[in-house]
């Protein structure tokens, strides 16, 4: 029997609504623990999903963001960036096949305007855009037991970060990090009893932890703050293998080409730490040691230990020099993944 989710995850003790950022389930201290040390189960409604299919899907893809859409096979995923003229990024998609169709996942906030974006595109293309964010539901399971949970439910589940495993009525994906974590897609129908089966082994847990943990990843995000503030190498997509150089042309493209080519990227991503229980929205201004702008927040997430934990992009120039954070220092750490040489 199909439920309403929404109303499922009230009964399960969800408290916020969809599009709240602090969106929980009572005790937002003990979910992010529960992503850092246990198992944590991530209710992900405030991800967008839309669906593109027709003869010429691939084709409208290839000509839209930085990767190489002809490489999705049913198999895989991608980190996938959408650009404007002058090679500012306006979204960051997780895209991947599925029987017939494409998805790209992004902020759900930022999914009417792109799709609209996206359309104006399509001229005489066989292409259909539609969005599937409320009839293809997304969570997400991190920890040590998510692979025998998951083994348990489905049978095969994806081995490597970026593989993707089709269901009967879904798919698993699974995510990078160091931490061992997936996400699965389904409908209303059987995402309930998934849910419900996953939840005996993983404490549920809102928004903030699921930052935490792609903070932790290192993966980068574009939302309606920092929309048109990014080239993609300054979000690190370079080292995510997020942009492909020998694709061929796409929106944008001479200048991510030219900041590839021509010497050394000047701005990076990286971790930090904010010793503050006031939460730094993506898009807050970064401060060098003389106090002028060197970067700005791109995620954010209350810490296991306290305060807060971050990604930040910012002028590697600026990094020796101390860098701070509403008027706070910032510890800097270190990426769970190389970045170019020669950065």
């Amino acid at each position: 029997m199909q439920v309403n989710w929404q109303d499922f995850l009230t009964a399960q003790g969800i408290l916020g609504a969809a599009d709240d950022e602090q969106r929980n389930f009572g005790d937002i201290v003990a979910e992010v623990q529960a992503a850092a040390t246990g198992n944590a189960l991530y209710e992900l409604s405030h991800l967008g999903l839309l669906q593109v299919e027709g003869a010429d899907a691939t084709a409208f893809l290839q000509g839209q963001f930085t990767n190489d859409i002809k490489a999705l096979d049913g198999s895989n995923s991608q980190l996938a960036g959408y650009c404007n003229p002058k090679g500012r990024m306006l979204a960051l998609f997780t895209a991947f096949a599925h029987h017939d169709h494409l998805h790209l996942q992004l902020d759900g906030r930022l999914r009417e305007a792109i799709l609209k974006r996206l359309r104006m595109y399509v001229m005489r293309s066989k292409v259909t855009l539609t969005d599937v964010s409320e009839s293809v539901l997304r969570i997400a399971v991190s920890g040590p037991d998510s692979i025998s949970a998951l083994e348990q439910l489905f049978g095969n589940v994806p081995q490597q970060p970026g593989q993707l495993v089709s269901l009967e009525h879904g798919a698993v994906l699974r995510l990078a990090g160091d931490i061992p974590a997936f996400q699965i897609f389904s409908d209303a129908e059987h995402m309930p009893a998934i849910w419900q089966a996953l939840g005996a082994t993983h404490r549920p847990a809102g928004r903030n932890a699921w930052e935490w943990l792609q903070i932790q990843a290192g993966i980068p995000d574009v939302v309606p703050a920092t929309q048109e503030a990014f080239v993609p190498q300054m979000l690190n997509l370079d080292a995510l293998d997020g942009i492909s150089l020998t694709k061929g042309c796409y929106t944008g493209q001479e200048i991510v080409a030219r900041t590839h080519y021509l010497g050394k990227v000047k701005r990076r991503t990286l971790p930090a730490h904010l010793a503050s229980d006031s939460r730094p929205i993506p898009g807050t201004a970064v401060q060098d040691a003389a106090g002028n702008e060197a970067g700005m927040v791109v995620r954010s997430a209350r810490a296991p230990q306290g305060g807060h934990d971050v990604l930040v992009e910012v002028r590697l120039e600026a990094v020796d020099g101390g860098l701070s954070l509403q008027q706070q220092a910032l510890s800097l750490g270190t990426l769970p993944y190389a970045l170019p040489s020669r950065d």
